[in-house]
C-alpha cells in the first residue's frame, strides 16, 4: 500500500524545511511525496529539490510540481492528485510538523477499520508549549458557521481524545482513499483559489454515506495560517464571506437536518501565537 502525499507551499521555506525533515522520520508505511510549488518566491524550490535526493534515498518518490504563479490550494492539490500513484492521498500544509513517526500507519489502519469512514484527520496541536488543541475537528453550527472543536483546551481532555464522527474536516491534515478522488475528480474550482473547498469534499462525502473521524489519538503539530500567510494576491477577507456563502447553500439541505450547535457558539478563540523563530522545531515522540 502506497500513500501519497500531497505538500501545499507557497514559500515559507522554513517551514517547508522542516516539515519535510520530519517526515523523513515517517515509519511503516511506503510515502510517494508530490510537493506543489505555488508561485514560492523564497529558497522554497531548493528546499524541495534537496527532499527529492533524500527521500530517494530512503525508498520515497517524490515529484515537484511547479507553478510560476500562485493558482490556490484548489488547482494545485487538483494538479497533485491527477499524477499522483498512491492508494491513499494524503493533504499536508507546509507548516506542520509531524509529532508521532507512525502518523500515517496508524491513520490508515483507521481507514480500513470500516469501509465507511471516508476520511480521517490526526488531532492537531499548537507546536508551543503546554500543546495545547488548535483543531479536534469541525462543528457546523444551525446556520452555516464553523467552530474549531477544543480549540485551545488541553490536549489531555478525556472527551478530546475519543474519536469523533465530525461533520467536516479541514485539509491541513487529511488521508482519503484514491476513490474518494475518483468518485468526485478532486476539489471543487467553484471555491478556488481556497476557503471552504475542504468542508464542500467532506460534505460530499458524507453526503454518500461515508464518515469524516477524528483520530485524536494521533497528533500533528499546526503553525496554523502560516501556509497562505502574506499571499496579496488573494484577498482572503472577500474570498471567506463569497465561498462561505456557497458552502452554505449549496449544504444547507444537510446543515439544518443534522443537529448542530447553535449559532451563537461560534465564537473565535483567539490564541497567542509563536513563530518558528521563537519556538523552534517542537520534538517528536514515538
Amino acid at each position: 500500500m502506497r500513500l501519497s502525499v500531497i505538500v501545499l507551499n507557497h514559500s515559507k521555506a522554513a517551514y517547508t524545511r522542516m516539515l519535510l525533515d520530519s517526515l523523513l522520520e515517517s515509519t511503516g508505511v511506503e510515502m510517494e511525496f508530490v510537493l506543489v510549488d505555488n508561485g514560492c518566491r523564497d529558497d522554497t524550490p531548493v528546499v524541495l529539490d534537496d527532499f527529492r535526493h533524500r527521500a530517494a534515498a530512503q525508498g520515497h518518490s517524490a515529484r515537484v510540481i511547479t507553478f510560476e504563479t500562485n493558482l490556490g490550494a484548489i488547482v494545485g492539490r487538483n494538479a497533485a492528485m491527477e499524477l499522483a500513484t498512491g492508494d491513499h492521498f494524503a493533504f499536508l500544509d507546509n507548516d506542520l510538523v509531524v509529532r508521532d513517526r507512525d502518523w500515517a500507519a496508524r491513520l490508515l489502519k483507521v481507514l480500513a477499520e470500516e469501509p465507511r469512514i471516508g476520511i480521517v484527520s490526526p488531532k492537531l496541536i499548537f507546536p508551543w508549549e503546554p500543546y495545547d488543541v488548535e483543531f479536534a475537528g469541525c462543528l457546523v453550527t444551525e446556520g452555516g458557521r464553523v467552530i474549531y472543536r477544543g480549540r485551545g483546551e488541553p490536549r489531555e481532555l478525556p472527551e478530546l481524545n475519543e474519536r469523533f464522527d465530525c461533520q467536516c474536516l479541514i485539509s491541513a491534515c487529511i488521508l482519503f482513499p484514491r476513490t474518494l478522488y475518483e468518485a468526485f475528480g478532486g476539489l471543487d474550482e467553484v471555491f478556488s483559489p481556497v476557503q471552504f473547498e475542504d468542508l464542500d469534499f467532506c460534505y460530499r462525502v458524507r453526503e454518500l454515506g461515508y464518515r469524516c473521524v477524528l483520530v485524536p489519538e494521533v497528533e500533528m503539530y499546526h503553525w496554523e495560517h502560516t501556509t497562505t500567510a502574506g499571499s496579496t494576491d488573494i484577498n482572503f477577507k472577500l474570498v471567506t464571506i463569497r465561498n462561505a456563502r456557497t458552502f452554505k447553500l449549496r449544504w444547507r439541505h444537510m446543515i439544518e437536518q443534522e443537529g448542530g450547535p447553535p449559532d451563537e457558539t461560534a465564537v473565535w478563540r483567539q490564541i497567542e501565537k509563536h513563530g518558528l523563530e521563537e519556538v523552534g522545531p517542537p520534538p517528536l515522540r514515538r
